[in-house]
């Protein structure tokens, strides 16, 4: 009876086997004929015994689920099943498939492109959700998750974008490295590739020229400066700072470190602080313009104007073709015709008063008239700076050079 037992037993396994592979090949028969929705059905049908059998009928499984979830369009398909078909060629992949991993390699980029005309399309919430998920099926593009966070913030999704800023951290990414350029000959368009050897494969084809290779920086310093503006953000200063600290701490040459460290403060209102770290830096990198121009903003902010001028000079004799520390030299100029304007309303009448009057004229005329060279140099070098060219007017229209006024007026047009 056992014997007999054990026969029948033999046979009813051998029949289920068959009926899978039955219905495989009817599911593989169904996405040749693009009819997705049946092969799903015909699929799901034997999923719960799958994963007993043979490992060369789990692969035909696996490659056959994740061709009806791609769908011959994969750019059209929903992250949901984008996500299933990329698990599945996964799978497939691990269990010797030969085809999985080109077709793992067309769901991602069916994820990437998808999230890239989401990002134009300014759907941030959508891009980060899918760029996340080609993430997923493959950890080794940590990339991904980088513009997945990104996007996350730019979403104002700031609970997702601070967990993959933080598995960032963890996994001391620094997306430090190299991209590989050629354009291709016939669209004449620039092409970014995997990596120099496939550029350089590509290349041997005759097909592109011009190769080029471009360095990418560390993102370190943004990565924690963001960790940091998302508890700025959420009323959580405290965190911040202490997150900027602790990378400091590490790395205490880091310019662009204390650099994101100034940013919190500046963020946080405490402009005082953001000055003393920027001079820090300054001490570094004494020939960096830009910081010269910020720490320029920040002192006029402070209505310290002769601190700005001071370092709106440096930032001109660094970089003399800089327009905006022109105008700003010179709005800081003007800082000062206030108190000459309060004082002259506050005079009376007496003969003291209105001799007064008349020296605060001329100190007033003086002070336009050495403004006036650092706007006309900013319109020399951006001939539609309107806020050099408005300002420029109205100097002129109160030193009465009419000529003038009529000169900047036409460059209005």
């Amino acid at each position: 009876m056992k014997t007999k037992i054990l026969a029948v037993s033999l046979i009813l396994a051998s029949s289920a086997v068959f009926a899978q592979k039955k219905e495989i090949k009817s599911a593989e028969k169904a996405i040749n004929k693009e009819n997705y929705a049946e092969a799903k059905s015909l699929l799901k049908s034997v999923e719960g015994s799958i994963s007993s059998q043979k490992d060369n009928l789990k692969e035909d499984f696996y490659v056959a689920k994740g061709l009806a979830y791609m769908g011959s369009q994969p750019q059209k398909q929903s992250v949901e099943d984008l996500n299933i078909a990329g698990e599945s060629f996964k799978m497939a992949k691990e269990l010797g498939s030969q085809d999985a991993d080109a077709n793992l390699t067309k769901v991602r980029n069916a994820l990437i492109n998808s999230a890239i005309a989401d990002q134009n399309a300014q759907n941030f919430s959508k891009s980060a959700e899918k760029l996340y998920a080609s993430y997923n099926l493959n950890k080794k593009d940590t990339i991904y998750l980088y513009y997945a966070a990104s996007n996350a913030t730019n979403a104002k999704d700031y609970k997702t974008a601070l967990e993959y800023y933080n598995t960032l951290q963890e996994l001391n990414y620094s997306g430090e490295g190299m991209e590989y350029y050629a354009t291709n000959k016939a669209t004449g368009e620039q092409e970014k590739f995997t990596d120099k050897e496939q550029r350089d494969i590509f290349m041997k084809t005759g097909t592109y020229k011009d190769p080029k290779e471009e360095k990418l920086p560390s993102k370190k310093a943004e990565i924690t400066k963001n960790i940091a503006l998302i508890y700025l953000q959420q009323g959580d200063t405290e965190k911040g700072l202490k997150a900027i600290d602790k990378a400091i701490a590490t790395n205490p040459e880091d310019t662009d470190l204390l650099l994101a460290q100034a940013d919190i403060y500046y963020q946080s209102g405490d402009k005082k602080k953001y000055t003393e770290i920027v001079e820090k830096v300054l001490e570094k990198d004494p020939n960096n313009a830009a910081l010269y121009y910020n720490l320029g903003v920040t002192a006029m902010q402070m209505d310290a104007a002769e601190k700005s001028i001071t370092y709106y000079k440096k930032a001109i004799e660094i970089d003399p073709k800089m327009a905006n520390a022109y105008v700003n030299l010179a709005s800081s100029m003007l800082m000062k015709e206030k108190s000459i304007i309060d004082e002259m309303n506050g005079l009376g009448m007496s003969n003291a008063d209105n001799k007064r009057y008349d020296e605060l004229t001329k100190e007033r005329s003086e002070l336009y008239k050495n403004a006036v060279p650092y706007l006309e140099k900013a319109v020399d070098l951006e001939p539609n700076n309107e806020q050099a060219i408005q300002t420029l007017i109205n100097i002129h229209s109160q030193l009465g050079n009419d000529d003038k006024v009529a000169k900047y007026k036409a460059m209005q047009g």
